[in-house]
C-alpha cells in the first residue's frame, strides 16, 4: 500500500478546492459591493491598488481557511463538557426553544463574549502580540476586517462562541444547534466589512443599536480614544462597560505604537517568539 499523506489526498484536495472557490466568490462579492461604494461615499479617497493589498488579500484567505479547522475541536470539547455539567432540564428547556430564539441569544451571548475577548486582546500583552498586527493598517477600509493573525481570529471567535455553546444556545453537538455558531460568525464576519469599510456612513441614533464604520473607526483610531469601542455588532456593550466614544467627527489618523513586522510571515511568526527575541528584533526594525 502506498502511502498518501492527508493534504495530497483527493478527498481531501477537493474540499480545500471548495473553499479556495467559496472564499474567492465571497471576496468578488464585497468588493463589488463595498469598491463602488468606498469610491462614491469615501471618509477619505484612497487608492485601492496599493503596497498593503497583497497581505490584506493574504490574510483574508489564510482567515477563509484556518480558523474554520482550529475551531471545530474546541467548540466540541466546550460542548461535551457543557453537556455533563450544565442540568438537564436546563439543556431540555433550551433545546425546546424555536430556532429563531436560539440564534437571537446566541447572538446576544455571544457578542457579550465577543467584547470582553476583543477587550482582553488589547489588555493581556501575550493576546496584544497577535492583535496589534489588526491595529497596524494606516488606512481603514473593508478588507482591514481580514487583516488579522488567524489564531487572533480563532481566540476572539472562541471568546464569543463558548458562552453561547455553555449555555447550549449554539452546540456542535445537536444538528441544529450546530447552525447556530455558523450563523453568528457568518453574520459578524459580513457586519466587520462593513464596519471596517471607508464609507461615510451615519445612523444618527440607531448608532447606539448598530456598530457603523464611524464607530469601530475610534476603535482603529491612533490616538487617547483608541480603548474605546470593543464591540462588533451592538454598541450597547460598550455603552454598559463604559467604553463607548461616537463623536461627531472622524478620527484624524489610524494605526498602533507598537511595531509590526513588514512582512507577512515574520507577522504571522513574531507573536510566537519568546519576548525577549521579539522585543529585540522590534527594537532592530525601528531603528
Amino acid at each position: 500500500m502506498v502511502f498518501v499523506p492527508a493534504f495530497l489526498d483527493p478527498q481531501h484536495l477537493l474540499v480545500f478546492l471548495r473553499e479556495v472557490a467559496r472564499a474567492s466568490a465571497w471576496l468578488v462579492l464585497i468588493t463589488l459591493l463595498f469598491l463602488p461604494l468606498e469610491r462614491l461615499f469615501a471618509i477619505r479617497p484612497r487608492k485601492f491598488f496599493r503596497r498593503s493589498l497583497t497581505q490584506d488579500l493574504s490574510y483574508y484567505f489564510i482567515n477563509a481557511l484556518v480558523p474554520g479547522l482550529l475551531l471545530a475541536t474546541p467548540l466540541y470539547f466546550v460542548a461535551l463538557g457543557a453537556h455533563y455539567v450544565v442540568p438537564w432540564r436546563v439543556q431540555t428547556a433550551i433545546a425546546a426553544w424555536p430556532l429563531w430564539e436560539r440564534v437571537a441569544v446566541g447572538f446576544v451571548v455571544g457578542e457579550i463574549g465577543f467584547y470582553w475577548g476583543h477587550r482582553w486582546c488589547h489588555q493581556i500583552p501575550f493576546l496584544w502580540r497577535f492583535h496589534s498586527i489588526h491595529h497596524s493598517a494606516e488606512e481603514v477600509y473593508y478588507l482591514v476586517s481580514a487583516r488579522a493573525h488567524p489564531l487572533d481570529n480563532v481566540f476572539i471567535r472562541l471568546s464569543g462562541l463558548i458562552p453561547a455553546c455553555i449555555l447550549g444556545v449554539a452546540s456542535p453537538l445537536t444538528p441544529t444547534g450546530s447552525i447556530v455558531p455558523v450563523l453568528i460568525i457568518l453574520v459578524t464576519t459580513t457586519w466587520g466589512f462593513f464596519i471596517h469599510s471607508n464609507l461615510r456612513v451615519r445612523l444618527g441614533p440607531f448608532e447606539w443599536l448598530l456598530a457603523t464604520p464611524a464607530f469601530h473607526h475610534w476603535h482603529h483610531t491612533h490616538s487617547d480614544h483608541k480603548d474605546h469601542n470593543y464591540a462588533s455588532m451592538l454598541p450597547v456593550m460598550d455603552w454598559v462597560f463604559g467604553t463607548f466614544y461616537l463623536p461627531a467627527k472622524w478620527p484624524a489618523a489610524y494605526g498602533t505604537e507598537t511595531p509590526v513586522a513588514p512582512g507577512l510571515v515574520d507577522q504571522l511568526l513574531d507573536p510566537m517568539m519568546p519576548p525577549a527575541k521579539q522585543l529585540a528584533e522590534q527594537r532592530s526594525s525601528v531603528s
